[in-house]
């Protein structure tokens, strides 16, 4: 019923063509097979007997088949196997009709016999594909012609024939506007040579200064390069073709990948792209069904990885989301962001450190999951001002924690850190011993459940840095760049681990849809896979050379030595940690030590204590006590 009732006159009036090229392939049949003898005009009277009751037998068909709900202006290879559907299924029914009914019953011999109704099958595919197809050609050549004279620039992709096809369509549905594509480089010798949707392969993506020369000779300038994602695979060298590029003069141009639903557009090209590891596979479809119709809080959602899950929950359904931030300027800029979305957006100014107030907007909102990215999080402030980090990294998710099972949550999601992984930083100590407090709740409420469904999930997730996040070292870098330099680093051999934020974002929610699976999972600690690491040197001179200048002349690098609280190479599981596979791409399971929430309580106690004091000594004597490893892998 939900299909009729989007029903249009536009489908009406499609059914009406398709009856009619029905209604012409069935006579034109019977013509060509009779010749137009008195063998046609004979049959005549019968084959208008039974002409209502097959069309009305088609008009389902073409229903069933989408043939009436089809847009014809995207006609296409799925579309024609259902018009052959369509005249199979129709050429059956008339075979039945002609030797189960008609023969024996009415005529006592075949009415449409074979070869009509062989004829019938080739003109009915025929007939309901010429309007369509003529249709979509027409289309097809107004928007090339709007997109070569609405001041298109002549434009080179770089990528595989694959790639190229999906920009290309994007071009000619209209979906990519001003730019004209006059031929594609590939980095598969397999598609040189050859053409795509009528745009040749040119050659190679080593080619891409000779193709440029050859179209300026020719007074055809290159006005913009598109790379497309396989442009961006180590093998095709994307930092050369971006240095080349910019040597030429001409504007280079991205386009995302489309896995996670992105629409085909444009962006420019920056040096994260050049960060990227093949992305995980991740089933969108799981995640919708974990979000659809929930009530979603998300604490520190102004902030970089905040807002990110804010705009995924949105886009995968969530019915309610209450944003929690303390920051005014950043709770502005991201319930802008959201405004306009089908999801039903209030964002609140609190501070997770106020319990009572954190307490009372969970109790009002009723959440179904809470994701908590809201911490401090810079390493070397933290190094100077531990209370603070306490107040708001344990404390803060205490509060959280707790507010979300007193309001019924399913589940308590909390953004954690690699730093937590032997800490050797403020910041790595006190996610830590989060994570242990949301552990122990977690085995708590379980083994009151026993046998059955635990009230809440309390889960952590792990991982390093975001690219583009705020205090990330990329957008450092840049400034220091464009400054004039020098760029900074804290020491030669220092290594970390690098993904974009759409990514971690997305599998922290995959990790929310293990946790909470049919079958109760004893995992509360995830690790995100995280590649293979970067080191911070080589980072800091290809975006030098990318920004066309020459690391040590034009741009010096100065290293300035570690800062408090770092390490040189950041780990993804402790030595003392097991580690297991859980079966979703992309996650690990860790299963760190696990104190009683008996004992976390006497270490809590004790640390309010301290706080209140401002005794430094003692705080770090009882986190030291907490985490015993803390600082055992320090540089």
């Amino acid at each position: 019923m939900t299909r009729l009732s989007h029903l249009t006159l536009r489908n009406f009036l499609i059914a009406l063509h398709d009856l009619l090229a029905t209604t012409a392939a069935l006579f034109v049949a019977f013509y060509l097979r009779f010749e137009g003898g008195d063998g046609f005009y004979e049959r005549l009277p019968l084959l208008f007997q039974i002409l209502p009751y097959f069309l009305a037998f088609s008009v389902v068909v073409f229903f069933i088949f989408n043939l009436t709900t089809t847009k014809w202006r995207f006609i296409s290879l799925p579309d024609a196997l259902n018009i052959i559907r369509v005249a199979t299924v129709l050429t059956v029914a008339l075979l039945v009709l002609d030797y189960i009914f008609v023969a024996p019953n009415v005529r006592g011999a075949f009415f449409l016999g074979k070869v009509t109704i062989i004829l019938y099958w080739f003109l009915e595919v025929s007939f309901l594909s010429a309007s369509r197809m003529a249709y979509r050609y027409f289309r097809y050549t107004r928007v090339r012609r709007h997109a070569r004279t609405d001041d298109a620039a002549p434009t080179l992709l770089i990528g595989r024939a694959a790639d190229a096809e999906v920009l290309l369509r994007g071009i000619e549905s209209g979906a990519i506007k001003r730019i004209w594509p006059i031929g594609v480089l590939s980095p598969s010798s397999s598609d040189r040579g050859q053409f795509i949707r009528n745009v040749p392969v040119l050659g190679g993506i080593d080619d891409v200064e000779d193709v440029i020369a050859d179209f300026a000779k020719r007074n055809k300038p290159i006005a913009r390069i598109v790379m497309t994602p396989s442009a961006f695979e180590p093998e095709a060298h994307p930092e050369s073709i971006l240095m080349r590029a910019r040597k030429l003069g001409v504007i280079v141009n991205r386009m995302p990948s489309l896995e996670s639903g992105d629409t085909p557009r444009l962006t420019a090209v920056a040096v994260e792209d050049l960060l990227l590891r093949p992305s995980e596979e991740i089933d969108y479809a799981r995640l919708e069904a974990l979000i659809r119709g929930k009530a979603v809080i998300v604490t520190g959602g102004g902030g970089s990885i905040g807002s990110e899950i804010c705009e995924r929950v949105v886009a995968f359904g969530a019915a309610r989301l209450l944003i929690v931030e303390n920051s005014e300027p950043a709770l502005y800029a991201v319930t802008e962001v959201l405004a306009g979305t089908t999801a039903e957006i209030e964002g609140r100014i609190a501070d997770i450190r106020d319990r009572e107030r954190i307490m009372r907007l969970m109790a009002e909102f009723k959440p179904d999951i809470v994701f908590h990215a809201a911490a401090l999080k810079h390493v070397p402030i933290l190094e100077r001002d531990w209370s603070e980090g306490v107040k708001t990294n344990i404390f803060g998710s205490i509060n959280v924690a707790d507010a979300a099972l007193a309001a019924g949550a399913e589940a308590m999601v909390m953004i954690s850190t690699d730093k937590a992984i032997e800490p050797v930083s403020m910041l790595g100590l006190t996610k830590r011993f989060a994570e242990m407090y949301c552990q122990a709740l977690d085995h708590d409420l379980a083994a009151a459940g026993r046998g059955a469904k635990p009230p809440m999930r309390l889960i952590s997730v792990r991982f390093g840095n975001v690219l583009a996040s705020n205090g990330s070292v990329v957008p450092k870098f840049k400034a220091q760049i464009e400054a004039g330099g020098p760029v900074t680093v804290t020491h030669p051999d220092m290594v970390r681990y690098f993904m974009t934020i759409r990514e971690a974002c997305d599998l922290v929610i995959t990790a929310a849809t293990h946790a909470l699976g049919t079958q109760r999972s004893d995992v509360s600690v995830y690790v995100l896979n995280m590649g293979q690491p970067v080191k911070i040197v080589d980072l800091a001179e290809r975006m030098i050379r990318l920004s066309g200048l020459q690391p040590g002349y034009d741009i010096e690098i100065v290293f300035t030595g570690m800062r408090p609280g770092e390490r040189l190479h950041e780990i993804l599981f402790a030595s003392e940690e097991p580690t297991r596979e859980i079966g979703v791409a992309g996650i690990m399971a860790a299963q760190p030590n696990e104190p009683p929430m008996q004992t976390l309580r006497k270490w809590i106690a004790a640390l309010e204590q301290a706080i209140a004091r401002d005794d430094r000594a003692t705080i770090r004597t009882i986190l030291k006590d907490a985490v015993p490893e803390f600082g055992s892998t320090a540089a």
